[in-house]
């Protein structure tokens, strides 16, 4: 009886390009999505909101808050269109997202003015509506100096100084200012005079002005080191109040804090170069 030959196995199916595209297609698709609708990352490169939030720190930043428009997305230019879906209007105090007109960058700032409010900056001091925003001296701030925050450029300079331990601290003056409605927060404010170095502050003086209806007045909590509503777009600043659907988020909590020390040839550093007390600080503020 002639053997029978055993049949052969079947060779493994190799996936086609198309298939390997179309899933690297919906993988980006869904991390799209995601971060245009849910929460997204986000940097802070600069100190305009010290003391909340310092050089270094990662953020995570909700999308849903306020509704979504075309800046809601990872991706959105810098001309943005009127359209928003489920619009919500931000809340005094809240720290949001906003895409700059004319460039499209993404910066991070404090709702001061709301639709319809009278806002006045005199002699550093916020004015909302005809009264003066209450506000308590705190001392000096003691923010650790480090490679991310040298403390070191413009007016915050002059308050680069070591403390008790033997430290350097930028140690500018502080404040505690609470808005209508009791929302409180600290801001660092030097004051309209002029400093050891020369410098007076262009934002100590602003307005009157009305908020219109669908804007909002955004400040930053280092008030002599901010870019924000008090400033034209040709000085990086966002050219007034900014229309709600320029709003990319609601700020929520720092992720990660580095302090710069870090190096790509050191895997280690990244860890040892964590400011590990900011990690999981609220951005929300305090009623």
């Amino acid at each position: 009886m002639a053997a029978t030959k055993s049949p052969e196995p079947m060779a493994a199916a190799k996936p086609g390009w198309k298939r390997t595209v179309g899933g690297w297609a919906v993988t980006f698709g869904v991390f799209f999505l995601f971060q245009s609708a849910v929460a997204r990352p986000y940097y802070i490169p600069s100190g305009s909101m010290m003391p909340t939030l310092r050089t270094g720190d990662r953020l995570v930043a909700s999308k849903f808050p306020y509704g979504f428009s075309q800046a809601s997305l990872m991706i959105h230019g810098k001309d943005i269109a009127a359209l928003r879906l489920f619009g919500g209007t931000p809340a005094r105090g809240d720290i949001v997202i906003v895409v700059r007109r004319g460039d499209g960058e993404d910066l991070i700032k404090r709702v001061i003015g709301l639709p319809g409010d009278t806002l006045e900056v005199r002699h550093g001091r916020l004015i909302l509506n005809g009264k003066a925003v209450p506000r308590t001296a705190r001392g000096r701030a003691m923010i650790p100096v480090d490679a991310a925050l040298p403390c070191d450029e413009g007016p915050i300079a002059a308050f680069r100084r070591r403390g008790p331990d033997g430290k350097l601290y930028c140690q500018p003056p502080l404040y505690r200012e609470t808005l209508p409605g009791g929302v409180s927060y600290d801001v660092i404010d030097l004051g309209d005079t002029i400093l050891p170095n020369g410098y007076v502050s262009p934002g100590d003086s602003y307005g009157p002005i009305t908020i219109p209806a669908g804007h909002v007045f955004l400040m930053g909590d280092n008030r002599d080191q901010s870019a924000d509503s008090r400033f034209a777009s040709a000085h990086k600043g966002l050219g007034g109040p900014v229309p709600l659907q320029t709003i990319a988020g609601r700020a929520e909590f720092v992720t990660l804090s580095y302090d710069g020390e870090g190096a790509w040839l050191n895997p280690l550093s990244y860890i040892t170069s964590i400011r590990w007390a900011r990690t999981g600080t609220t951005l929300r503020p305090a009623q």
